[in-house]
C-alpha cells in the first residue's frame, strides 16, 4: 500500500537522470584534469567542464528538491546530498583558480567517489522513502 512517502517514477527517472549526467561531467572532468596535469596547453577543456559541471549540479539540486517536495514527502536524502555536491563543487572551482592542485586533486577523487556512490544508491532502489515506497 502506497504511502505519502513515495516517489513517484516520472520523478524518480528525472533524479537518477541528473545524478547519471553529474556522474559522467565528473568522469570526463578527471579526464581533462588528467590531460592538463600531462601536457600543457589543455586548460580550456577542464575548464568548460568546471562551467559545465556547475550548471549540472545546480540542476540536479534543483531535480532533487522538486522529486523530494513532489513525491509526497518522502526521504531528502537526495536533496541533501545534491546539496552537499554543489558545496563540493564551489569549493573545487576556487580551488582550481585559486590553483590549489594539492587539495583540488583529492577533492576531485573525493568527489568523483561520492557522485559514483550516489549514482549507484539511486539505481539500486535501495532508496530511504519510507515503508511502502515504490521499489525501481
Amino acid at each position: 500500500m502506497p504511502t505519502h512517502a513515495t516517489t513517484k517514477p516520472g520523478n524518480l527517472m528525472l533524479l537518477r537522470a541528473a545524478t547519471t549526467v553529474q556522474t559522467v561531467v565528473v568522469f570526463v572532468q578527471a579526464i581533462t584534469a588528467g590531460l592538463l596535469l600531462s601536457a600543457r596547453g589543455h586548460g580550456a577543456p577542464h575548464s568548460a567542464g568546471a562551467y559545465t559541471l556547475f550548471g549540472v549540479t545546480v540542476l540536479h539540486l534543483i531535480v532533487a528538491i522538486v522529486t523530494w517536495r513532489r513525491g509526497g514527502g518522502g526521504s531528502p536524502r537526495p536533496a541533501l546530498y545534491a546539496a552537499g555536491f554543489l558545496v563540493l563543487t564551489l569549493a573545487q572551482v576556487a580551488l582550481g583558480i585559486a590553483h590549489v592542485k594539492i587539495v583540488h586533486i583529492p577533492l576531485g577523487v573525493l568527489m568523483f567517489g561520492l557522485s559514483v556512490l550516489q549514482l549507484v544508491w539511486i539505481w539500486s532502489g535501495r532508496r530511504a522513502t519510507g515503508a511502502g515506497a515504490v521499489r525501481a
